[in-house]
């Protein structure tokens, strides 16, 4: 029977302490079992996105909490939601669905709260084979923060118990008696999946289901039931006995990322993730959850039933930005090779799916298979030429429909011309235009527009050069498209921040890629333009600043939302010259280097 939302998966009802669950599975049964355990006010097809992309590799079961969508809630309410019996439920559901192998659990929200139970409790072990949680915490750990915070008040602890405390105001309103009920099966189960929308960036599908009221309704007992008692009186043995990742959504609006500080000392096998999100990541980030769920469950996965090319590690090996782009979709152009090559293989080392484009087909094969080598978790080699808009366009579409909208983007293509102005032809303009600045102006209508259009954020990085602010009477086209590639970005960056989509400009100096051995001399014969290029690359060679460290450089503007990052020590001087002393910069401009 096939579950709304949950296309292909099988459904049945498993009995338990006197109700009924409803309990979807899809996938192979005979692959490791994952367990996904939804929150408040939820049902199991909040899931959905994340379950089918598991599927692929493992057996995925979901089930309606009690009272919650197509399960039946408890009657009398009133003590029907502790988190004793939620127990009884998991322990029910996983004999059910993977009676002879620990089964590999995955929580959000109250599903981790209620995960954090099952992992910490002593007759569940060797049910278990590991843990992963998110936007939920253990309301024993939750206690015993409090208490210490509490016991030794200082004005930092103090701080952070009012900030929790006024992020935790929905608590509060949940205990008050039959207002939450009204509330859910009035104006607000109405209002709420456009709430989602407005301020969590949720996209508008089939979720939430139509049993949002009476969901929310019941699930007000799992705050009442639990979490005055176990706050006053915590469990002094909450231990995990499960290795445990833990993702924490910086953006959560309901959980301080404090309140994960004392975590070591009640979880002996911990991985920290965390993600630039807000509360409800298993709607909006389902790519990247499922790619650490995999990487979990692959890690700590034992026997014959691991899967070919799995880690062996009993930890994931811990990687620079791993925790700010691992998963993520990052797109590269002009990646054959330079700097695009090397911020392709950085974005690889931190964990990031790769997208190598480049109008060099076969340099682009060769950056994809270095990258899935770098420890990507994907890569894919594209070819386009990033002038043409109706490829860039088709580029966009298959990318969107076969890996997902992109994260980031890096528009890094672009060609060198030199020659004085009097000597360029318009055709020279054209064809230095058309890649270094129409290149740009394609990937970001085009692919930022996906990224607006998904509501959730992203970053654009558009490489311009020092040559945007450092006139020069050898470089007037080129420098005139990389300083209009950084007002393009400044004002990208203006429009967008809105969107949560930031914008970068990086500005490298001289660095030793191949573009100078490829640059074109205009006003002079082939003969000579070879000696020039050949004389330009021994220069930059001699500076030998690599492409690898303007890749670092990326990675860096991305995770701090950098607006203009001059890389090397001429950039960088050249930047401030620009602002305090332009006229050095002018006169140095009329000087005419020899070649």
């Amino acid at each position: 029977m096939s579950v709304r939302g949950l296309s292909g998966a099988r459904e049945r009802r498993i009995r338990t302490g006197g109700i009924e669950l409803c309990v979807a599975e899809l996938g192979d049964a005979a692959r490791p079992t994952v367990v996904l355990v939804h929150g408040y006010p939820d049902s199991k097809e909040v899931w959905s996105e994340v379950a089918a992309r598991l599927a692929e590799r493992f057996h995925v079961v979901l089930y309606d909490v009690r009272g919650h969508g197509r399960s039946t809630a408890p009657k009398p309410l009133r003590g029907g939601f502790t988190l004793e019996k939620l127990t009884d439920d998991f322990l029910t559901v996983a004999d059910a669905v993977s009676p002879d192998r620990p089964v590999h659990l995955v929580g959000h929200d109250w599903g981790s709260v209620q995960c954090w139970e099952f992992a910490t409790v002593g007759r569940t072990e060797g049910r278990i084979a590991s843990f992963t949680s998110m936007s939920g915490p253990s309301l024993d750990h939750f206690g015993h923060w409090i208490k210490r915070r509490m016991s030794r008040p200082t004005p930092r602890r103090l701080g952070q118990l009012l900030g929790q405390g006024a992020k935790s105001w929905y608590v509060y309103m949940l205990h008050t008696p039959v207002l939450p009920e009204l509330a859910w099966r009035g104006p607000l189960g109405k209002l709420w999946p456009r709430i989602l929308q407005r301020v969590e960036k949720v996209p508008a599908d089939d979720y939430p289901t139509a049993s949002l009221p009476q969901d929310a309704a019941h699930g007000a007992w799992l705050y009442r039931d639990n979490v005055r008692a176990r706050l006053r009186r915590p469990r002094t043995d909450a231990h995990a006995h499960v290795p445990v990742q833990l993702i924490t959504p910086t953006g959560d609006a309901f959980l301080s990322e404090r309140l994960h500080d004392d975590l070591g000392a009640w979880v002996p096998r911990l991985t920290r993730r965390t993600l630039d999100a807000k509360h409800w990541v298993p709607r909006t980030r389902p790519d990247q959850l499922a790619l650490w769920i995999a990487g979990f469950v692959d890690a700590h996965e034992e026997g014959p039933a691991r899967h070919a090319g799995a880690t062996t590690a009993a930890e994931p090996r811990r990687r620079p930005f791993e925790e700010r782009f691992g998963g993520r979709l990052v797109l590269v152009t002009g990646a054959a090779s330079g700097i695009g090559r090397a911020t392709a293989l950085a974005f690889a080392e931190a964990g990031a799916r790769v997208v190598a484009v480049d109008r060099d087909a076969q340099g682009a094969v060769r950056t994809a298979e270095s990258a899935r080598l770098a420890g990507a978790a994907a890569a894919w080699a594209e070819t386009v030429d990033v002038s043409d808009e109706q490829a860039v366009e088709k580029l966009a579409q298959k990318v969107t429909t076969e890996y997902g909208t992109v994260d980031v983007l890096v528009n890094n293509a672009g060609i060198g011309l030199s020659g004085p102005f009097l000597a360029t032809t318009s055709d020279d303009w054209r064809q230095v235009l058309d890649v270094n600045l129409w290149g740009v102006i394609h990937g970001c209508r085009i692919f930022g527009g996906r990224m607006a259009e998904r509501g959730q954020g992203g970053h654009i990085v558009n490489v311009a050069s020092a040559a945007a602010y450092l006139p020069t009477r050898t470089l007037p086209a080129y420098s005139t498209s990389k300083a209009a590639v950084l007002m393009l970005s400044e004002c990208l960056r203006a429009e967008l921040a809105g969107r949560d989509i930031g914008v970068s400009a990086v500005c490298p100096g001289i660095v030793n890629t191949n573009i100078t051995a490829t640059a074109r001399f205009a006003g002079v014969d082939e003969i000579e333009e070879k000696r020039r290029q050949k004389k330009s690359a021994r220069l930059y060679g001699l500076r030998n600043y690599p492409p690898e460290k303007v890749a670092e450089a990326i990675l860096r503007a991305v995770a701090r939302n950098q607006a203009v990052v001059p890389v090397t020590p001429e950039s960088r001087g050249a930047r401030v010259l620009s602002r305090l002393a332009p006229g050095v910069l002018r006169a140095f401009a009329r000087i005419e280097p020899r070649l």
